[in-house]
């Protein structure tokens, strides 16, 4: 059994979209991070980062706090053998895209989030665009990736995908916005249809 502790941005809803689509049993808890939860004593016990989200992973009587959504994701598809290729080539391929996902696009989206909502000591339309359009120009990666691959690795769903769809999913009223980004948002419409990565989206 799994214990997942999460909060709903990108990076905390990223684990679930994982144990969902392995077929695994979790049990999700939310941290308000509003509230300052994550700062908590026993939250820090388990993550002194205090950074969102948190994975416990209980084997043989023992408890492994892991932190880290990325981490999350190769732990769970090494354990289960699911969702990274085995081929060095297309596994390759696969981490190529996973970690743009994870080290570009997922930054990006959170440097959105505290321009616009002041975490940056000048709160400007300014500031909070020249981050959105950064974000966007990533976004023309994926898409032209996404026009000629029907997943982001190839042909099959990967670790890559369930990377980049809690980001692209948490800005798609920006998104929406925008002419063009056809194919990344047949891919995100693709995704959500998803039965699984939809119950994690929805947590």
């Amino acid at each position: 059994m799994y214990q997942l502790y999460y909060a709903q941005t990108g990076n905390g809803r990223r684990p679930a979209v994982m144990l969902e689509e392995c077929g695994l049993a979790y049990k999700a808890t939310k941290i308000d991070m509003s509230k300052g939860e994550h700062k908590a004593p026993g939250y820090l016990a388990m993550n002194p980062q205090g950074a969102v989200p948190v994975l416990a992973i209980e084997d043989g009587g023992k408890t492994t706090h892991l932190s880290q959504s990325g981490a999350i994701l190769l732990y769970l598809a090494e354990k289960t053998g699911k969702f990274l290729p085995k081929d060095p080539a297309k596994r390759a391929e696969t981490l190529q895209w996973f970690m743009t996902a994870q080290t570009d696009a997922a930054p990006m989206s959170s440097a959105i989030f505290y321009a616009s909502a002041g975490g940056l000591p000048s709160k400007t339309p300014e500031n909070t665009k020249f981050f959105e359009d950064r974000f966007l120009n990533l976004m023309k990666v994926f898409d032209a990736r996404l026009a000629k691959s029907k997943f982001l690795a190839g042909d099959e769903t990967t670790i890559a995908d369930f990377a980049l769809v809690t980001v692209v999913d948490g800005r798609a009223s920006l998104l929406e916005k925008q002419a063009g980004y056809d194919a990344l948002k047949k891919w995100h419409a693709a995704m959500k249809a998803r039965p699984a990565t939809a119950k994690a989206l929805a947590i």
